[in-house]
């Protein structure tokens, strides 16, 4: 009987792995940013070859706020804005999750901020659908099947949230998956859109809430008490409702619902130190969380902003937290436990994909 695999990065990036927070216009390949600016004129662009644009990418998005970090994505949505540019961006996502060994990813976007060239939101919605469907069968075609479903997000900020939730039950049985809302999340509370989530609700579909990352407590209690969320985008700052005492962690209300309930909470690590809602990895909530037994899953949040992937972010876990394959299993099948498929899809994927390919690795 053999030893299991050491913990490398190249070893990371053969377990199956699956992604609930992928932000679909922040993982763009820069070659594909330049390429499409120039196809569709757009001159606004910060440098103008790929290393360069992918520095950028990457100090500008290291700003410690997340509104700054946010205005990264103008130059993303802006080469977003034709059918070509969205298939292509969808279908190299999935190449690429496929490609770092990712056998299951939701990749969100926000489909009114692909309007600008006249397409209509269903539009926007078809050809992305289009681009990740190409990308599966190249994917499979090159030996690393993956799964790819959409959630479509309303942005925070706006007021379209119940147009895009509409949006969402319609194309909920050709690749879309779920609903969600992003943006700032200061002044701009989750409860502004109730109507949204009730509409949700009332058809029994999926939705997530970006909730407790630059905003605190009141952010995830809202997203679950009003709202009624199925799972927190992000929710590191669940850990505002967890104090120290002698005897160890003490739970408060909040805390101790999202545990109870497994509410699974997306956390994106390195994500979370470029935004400023931690100080730095090692300050990371996430091994306590993992450690009292919290939903935990990992996350990429934006892989080109935060120049990472999937086996990255969990070689940053393992190294800081002294994680081994058998705690990414878990954080794993956290993740597929908690998708936004059929049950039976889920227990599949667990059991004839994710199990396996971890008993190899843990010898």
């Amino acid at each position: 009987m053999t030893g299991p695999t050491p913990l490398t990065l190249a070893s990371i990036r053969q377990a199956p792995k699956a992604v609930l927070h992928d932000h679909l216009d922040g993982g763009l390949r820069p070659l594909t940013v330049l390429e499409l600016a120039q196809t569709c004129g757009y001159d606004q662009l910060p440098a103008s070859d790929t290393e360069s644009l992918a520095a950028w990418f990457r100090d500008a998005a290291d700003s410690g706020s997340l509104e700054l970090y946010l205005e990264t994505f103008a130059h993303t949505v802006a080469v977003m804005q034709t059918p070509e540019g969205l298939r292509r961006v969808a279908r190299e996502c999935a190449e690429d999750l496929a490609a770092d060994g990712v056998v299951y990813a939701e990749v969100r976007f926000a489909p009114e901020q692909h309007l600008q060239n006249g397409l209509t939101l269903d539009e926007v919605v078809e050809h992305t659908l289009a681009g990740f469907r190409e990308g599966e069968q190249l994917a499979a075609a090159a030996g690393s099947p993956i799964r790819v479903v959409c959630l479509l997000t309303a942005m925070r900020h706006a007021a379209r949230s119940r147009e895009i939730a509409e949006l969402t039950v319609r194309w909920r049985d050709r690749g879309v998956g779920g609903f969600d809302i992003a943006g700032a999340e200061a002044g701009f509370p989750p409860s502004r859109h109730l109507d949204a989530f009730d509409y949700m609700r009332a058809n029994h579909a999926h939705f997530t809430i970006h909730a407790g990352e630059a905003f605190g407590l009141p952010s995830i209690h809202e997203a679950l008490a009003f709202c009624g969320c199925e799972r927190l985008g992000h929710g590191v700052r669940i850990t505002d409702d967890i104090t120290d005492s002698a005897d160890g962690p003490v739970l408060g209300v909040v805390a101790n619902y999202v545990r109870d309930m497994r509410i699974p909470l997306e956390l994106c690590p390195s994500s979370n130190v470029q935004t400023g809602a931690v100080p730095s990895l090692d300050k990371h909530p996430f091994d306590l969380l993992a450690r009292l037994r919290f939903r935990v899953t990992v996350n990429t949040d934006n892989r080109l902003m935060s120049d990472t992937s999937m086996s990255e972010e969990m070689l940053k876990l393992a190294t800081t937290f002294g994680y081994g394959w058998s705690d990414l299993e878990r954080f794993t099948i956290n993740a597929m436990k908690s998708a936004f498929i059929s049950f039976p899809d889920r227990l599949r994927l667990i059991d004839e994909v994710i199990k396996p390919g971890y008993a190899v690795l843990l010898g």
